[in-house]
């Protein structure tokens, strides 16, 4: 974890105090995250994960900052869950029902247009759908093969993404997140005290993360126990 440079918090100046456990001290001003406390409160969340994967669960991999973007589209497709790495839409959980709608609006108009169904529109109404589903797929392109709630969401920069983690909260949806030196990690059910900026700590935590989950969904379930018959022929 320290060539990834996960241990690397904030400036003293931007700590929040309720992260404090999870500090192991301070370098040229900056504070120094506890890797033994990380590697524990790591595992912890990679279980839950894995019983969530188990269980046929999904997890939605929230990441919307600059740097978060790409790292949370490719794990969460290598994973097979879904994401949202733009803007997070308010009510995406709480008010799922008509979030749900727009998704079959944007999968159905899609349809349409790969079987040619919306070749009988003009031109400029075509370009018109067009422009429409690319706005549709940037604003719920990770989400539109889901069709109900998630059982978790995991969000690579919890003070970035609260309104995902208050909805979540809201609606009783379990939360893993990377808590940085300047975050509340009060609301997160499976914090990580981890570097949420640098690109390597966001690769190496989110993608153990991914890794996780897809190595669990590969393996094979128990075969159901056969119930054995331990009644006896009775003789006459």
């Amino acid at each position: 974890m320290l060539k990834f440079g996960v241990h690397f918090g904030h400036k003293k100046s931007r700590w929040n105090p309720k992260m404090k456990p999870y500090i192991f001290s301070e370098k040229g001003n900056v504070y120094i995250i506890d890797l033994e406390k990380t590697m524990a409160l790591l595992e912890k969340s990679l279980e839950f994960a894995r019983r969530v994967a188990a269980n046929g669960g999904k997890i939605i991999f929230v990441g919307t900052k600059p740097q978060a973007k790409q790292v949370v589209e490719e794990c969460a497709r290598m994973a097979g869950m879904p994401f949202v790495n733009n803007r997070w839409l308010g009510g995406t959980l709480t008010n799922f029902r008509e979030v749900k709608k727009r998704i079959k609006y944007l999968n159905d108009q899609e349809e349409k247009m790969a079987k040619g169904e919306l070749q009988k529109y003009t031109k400029y109404e075509r370009l018109r759908f067009k422009k429409e589903i690319e706005r549709m797929n940037e604003k719920m392109g990770g989400i539109k093969k889901m069709d109900s709630l998630p059982q978790a969401i995991f969000v690579a920069d919890a003070k970035e993404n609260d309104l995902a983690v208050k909805e979540a909260k809201k609606m009783k949806i379990p939360v893993i997140g990377i808590v940085d030196t300047n975050t509340d990690p009060d609301p997160i059910d499976y914090p990580i005290p981890a570097n949420d900026d640098a690109l390597s700590s966001l690769r190496y935590v989110v993608g153990l993360v991914a890794k996780t989950i897809k190595e669990t969904k590969k393996e094979p379930k128990p075969a159901p126990v056969q119930e054995k018959n331990n009644s006896k022929n009775k003789t006459s």
